[in-house]
């Protein structure tokens, strides 16, 4: 009996001791320990995500859609918590469209994280993690998409993995284009299933970019930019489509193209909108500069006329016509018409370097149009203190300054629109809203700009450079230039090197449509602007004209 008592006894003290363990592990927890342990479970089942926001549409003039933004997500895997990496990889690999070594070499590493895939589309994300892979997670994200591919890919840009703008567009209008994400409060049980959702922060969508583009002017501008490539073999080549009344750029093409779905597969510099990123000197398109200053100055009529030898001296130097030709009386006209170096350059010393510098600048060479995209170069020029004995034989016929076609196209819608020089623009409107037209300023007479237009119109005639360029209908006006790019090994104008260009309007009486061509080195057929940028510019025109309604005249 009394061993059964100190059993019972012993029992007793040992259920005693464990209730005081129990009593004091329970203090321990609730007092000492409870605030931290509340926090941990309501980290386990509180938690706060992100709900992403949809960028901004980039749409042309007429709604078709150029940039969207679609539901995907970001694939995520802890390797840790992956148990049978090698089947893992076998099964996700298909869904994520990489090779099962590249994804087994991800869930293989010793880390607590990697990505598997960025902005995976969302039906193809739904199938992968309905695999139901301990370990792998996705992220709601939005995903970028060009539906046009290749259209004007240098113009919208590119986004970088974390869904900002890195060029074109996309980064200059980033801060309209990039909406406020939203942020939901999620509740879950003790399996972790949601029992309870709530917004905290609605998401505000990005605003929409309206350009002022045409997606079929600017799909036939990049068509004819692939066929001169296939014909003339150039380095590079751009093409502007603008409305010259209002600065308004219809289309505006380079060449290579590049998928915009897929940037990284071409080279980083096929991404440069080489239309206001391209310096070149623009030979003898440049020759209205001097010619409009000294019909602007009463100097010169259309129908005056010069002597025009086969060279002329200017300082050290002898400066040709491109075909060796006797001594010859030509109007100002003519001398446009034919592009006479000789007869530019007499013209321009008429002048004087001061007023020819002048006029440089005053149709805005050696600083940026102010256009509304980013990456505008500003070309240089000459500062007139600078000028040389020879500077007036090269720079009235476009050598020894830099411009951009933009420049280009923008000095010659000045002469297209009656005499006034405004900024380009491509955004039409912002969230529907349109834009105002950049305001204009006047650089020449209404007078001197018909006068120039008439005079360009023989570019295309009979004697003209570019003789052989026409549009049933329409009467043509433009100039071609081709000019020597320097060596940058000799520091020496190049002998096989050259930019071949065209810049043009309809109809010429009343312009309204203005394109600009311009070819990089072109090095198979010809290297002449009346041959490899004129007939470019006419293919385009020709669709651009009565696609727009523009009537013959």
């Amino acid at each position: 009996m009394a061993v059964l008592q100190r059993r019972v006894g012993a029992i007793f003290g040992l259920f005693f001791v464990l209730l005081a363990v129990a009593a004091g592990r329970t203090l321990y927890l609730g007092v000492v320990r409870g605030s931290a342990l509340r926090k941990a479970a309501s980290d386990q089942q509180l938690t706060y995500e992100t709900v992403p926001a949809p960028r901004g549409t980039i749409t042309d003039r007429n709604g078709v859609d150029l940039a969207v933004s679609e539901p995907a997500q970001d694939i995520s895997a802890d390797p840790y918590l992956v148990t049978d990496p090698l089947e893992a990889s076998k099964r996700l690999a298909p869904l994520l469209g990489r090779s099962q070594a590249s994804v087994l070499e991800k869930l293989s590493e010793r880390s607590g994280f990697v990505y598997l895939a960025r902005a995976l589309p969302a039906h193809a994300a739904q199938a992968l993690l309905a695999l139901n892979i301990a370990g792998v997670t996705g992220t709601p994200v939005m995903r970028r998409v060009y539906p046009r591919g290749t259209l004007a890919a240098q113009v919208l840009g590119a986004l970088g993995t974390e869904g900002n703008g890195l060029s074109g567009l996309e980064y200059s209008e980033n801060a309209l284009l990039n909406g406020r994400s939203g942020q939901r409060r999620v509740v879950s049980d003790a399996l972790g299933q949601p029992v309870s959702i709530t917004e905290t922060r609605r998401e505000a969508p990005g605003r929409s970019l309206t350009l002022t583009l045409d997606a079929n002017i600017q799909q036939r501008a990049e068509d004819v930019l692939e066929a001169v490539a296939s014909d003339f073999a150039p380095k590079d080549a751009t093409a502007i489509v603008m409305d010259p009344r209002s600065g308004a750029i219809l289309a505006l093409a380079s060449w290579p193209q590049v998928n915009a779905n897929d940037p990284g597969a071409s080279p980083p510099e096929d991404m440069e909108d080489r239309a206001v990123g391209l310096d070149y000197e623009p030979g003898s398109t440049f020759k209205v500069v001097a010619i409009s200053g000294a019909l602007e100055a009463g100097l010169i009529t259309p129908a005056s006329t010069f002597d025009i030898p086969d060279e002329i001296e200017a300082g050290e130097r002898t400066i040709h016509d491109d075909t060796e030709h006797p001594e010859e009386t030509l109007t100002a006209a003519q001398i446009l018409a034919r592009s006479s170096n000789v007869g530019a350059i007499t013209i321009a010393k008429l002048e004087g370097a001061e007023r020819f510098n002048e006029w440089v600048h005053r149709y805005g060479f050696g600083r940026p149009t102010g256009v509304d995209l980013p990456g505008e170069e500003a070309g240089a020029t000459l500062p007139l203190s600078e000028y040389s004995g020879s500077s007036m034989g090269n720079l009235p016929i476009g050598q020894g300054e830099l411009v951009t076609p933009m420049q280009m196209a923008s000095a010659y819608a000045a002469i297209a629109n009656g005499g006034i020089l405004r900024p380009p623009h491509i955004v039409g409107a912002i969230g529907g809203r349109p834009v105002p037209e950049p305001a204009g300023h006047r650089v020449i007479t209404a007078r001197t700009a018909a006068g120039l237009r008439e005079m360009l119109e023989g570019v295309l005639g009979p004697e003209g450079t570019a003789s052989e360029v026409s549009i049933p209908g329409y009467q043509l006006a433009g100039k071609t230039g081709t000019a020597n790019k320097v060596d940058p090994e000799t520091g020496e104008y190049s002998e096989s090197k050259y930019v071949a260009s065209f810049i043009g309007f309809a109809p010429a009486s009343d312009p309204k449509l203005l394109c600009a061509v311009v070819v990089d080195e072109p090095s198979a057929g010809s290297i002449y602007g009346g041959t490899v940028a004129a007939p470019a510019f006419a293919q385009i025109m020709s669709f651009a004209l009565p696609y727009l309604g523009i009537p013959p005249g």
